[in-house]
């Protein structure tokens, strides 16, 4: 549709440009624009939409907020719902005890364990990420139970059960937060991009605080990106610890050996240093996390006391590749699993245990301050095959 208006001819024009003369004196100021529409920025928008709130902020950087009310000297709650951590396992790694438990059902529930039906067996556990010698040990050592006809599904997967648990219970220990001497008990955060180095700090610093009532100190050692520096201020400013951090660019190594300085002068039980995420590409970051240890040796040799390497679940086998590639660095002597609850790869952690020794200090699963937990083999075990509480 168009519109179109009529225009003045020449004679009217002249005439009205006339009257605009004798209404509006050329040294009359001029009027002032209508304040109808605003164009001011009213403050109250300007707050809400121009400067992002500290949530908002979260919200981009993909990071779980903690509990606002964090002044109580109470530890911090095991559960939110009243469910208890066995159970928030329990339904973290539904995805990965559906895949096991659920075949379980299909290979015994109308077959009695034999050579075939253990050989099916092998084949679920590598599917769920196990990996083949372990899958292979495990069925070596239910073959050995020699099962009878009478013996049922559930009799296998108590069985199961018990033969995970018992190659994690090799490896367990838990991951102490006492002062070495003089010392900050110093922990070093390692991991590739996107794993949940940032975030699994925040919540092992809540954790430490609140519950074990420590003074911790975190280290913004990864300089290569801005946002992991805002999201540990914001785990920091929520923890109520310090944060030692730098501009983008800044030696990661001198930070870290500045952060160490600054927790003994403090007198911080922990310290607790985040790293770069870094691929098996950037050279130049794999470097650089050999040489934050080095400077760090400088101080002490015994620090870092703690070298953890944080590893995201729904990876899966790769997860092997990458701690075979930060042991080749650092000295890693534990493991951080992640985002669990994202991926039926639950497995891989059986597999980690096996093929390196490395404790498993925690699992997370879920995105709530308690969903990331202590490692109980036992739990964990019976969770993975899907055994009931």
């Amino acid at each position: 549709m168009f519109f179109w208006r009529k225009k003045n001819n020449p004679a009217q024009q002249e005439r009205e440009a006339l009257e605009d003369k004798i209404v509006h004196h050329p040294n009359e100021p001029e009027l002032e624009p209508s304040t109808e529409y605003d164009p001011v920025i009213d403050p109250e928008f300007k707050k809400h939409e121009l400067n992002e709130t500290e949530e908002e902020v979260l919200s981009e950087l993909e990071i779980t907020p903690i509990p606002s009310v964090v002044d109580s000297q109470e530890p911090p709650r095991q559960d939110s719902d009243g469910g208890g951590w066995l159970s928030r396992l329990t339904s973290g790694l539904s995805k990965s005890s559906g895949k096991i438990g659920g075949g379980l059902a299909d290979i015994f529930s109308k077959r009695k364990p034999d050579a075939e039906t253990l050989a099916e067996l092998e084949d679920l556990l590598i599917m769920a990420d196990m990996g083949p010698q372990t899958a292979a040990l495990l069925v070596d050592s239910l073959r050995a139970r020699k099962f009878d006809k009478d013996n049922t599904m559930e009799e296998v997967q108590k069985a199961l059960a018990d033969d995970i648990a018992a190659i994690l219970d090799k490896t367990t220990r838990p991951l102490a937060f006492e002062k070495v001497g003089d010392s900050p008990k110093t922990i070093l955060i390692c991991g590739v991009n996107g794993v949940g180095k940032t975030t699994t700090i925040g919540k092992l610093a809540y954790h430490i605080h609140y519950r074990d009532h420590k003074k911790v100190m975190m280290a913004a050692g990864d300089t290569f990106r801005a946002a992991a520096i805002e999201q540990l201020q914001i785990w920091a400013d929520r923890t109520k610890c310090p944060l030692v951090s730098s501009e983008i660019g800044a030696d990661a190594a001198a930070l870290a050996f500045q952060s160490y300085e600054r927790a003994v002068k403090e007198g911080m039980d922990v310290l607790m240093i985040d790293t770069a995420g870094r691929l098996h590409n950037k050279a130049n970051l794999m470097a650089e996390l050999e040489k934050i240890t080095r400077v760090l040796k400088k101080k002490d040799p015994a620090i870092p006391h703690e070298v953890i390497l944080v590893l995201d679940a729904t990876t899966g086998q790769n997860a092997i590749s990458q701690v075979e590639t930060f042991k080749q660095l650092v000295n890693v002597t534990g493991l951080v699993v992640t985002k669990l609850d994202g991926s039926a790869k639950g497995g891989v952690v059986v597999a980690l245990a096996h093929k390196f020794g490395l404790p498993i200090f925690a699992v997370g699963v879920g995105e709530d301050i308690a969903d990331l937990q202590a490692f109980h083999p036992q739990e964990f075990a019976r969770s993975l095959v899907g055994l009931a509480e």
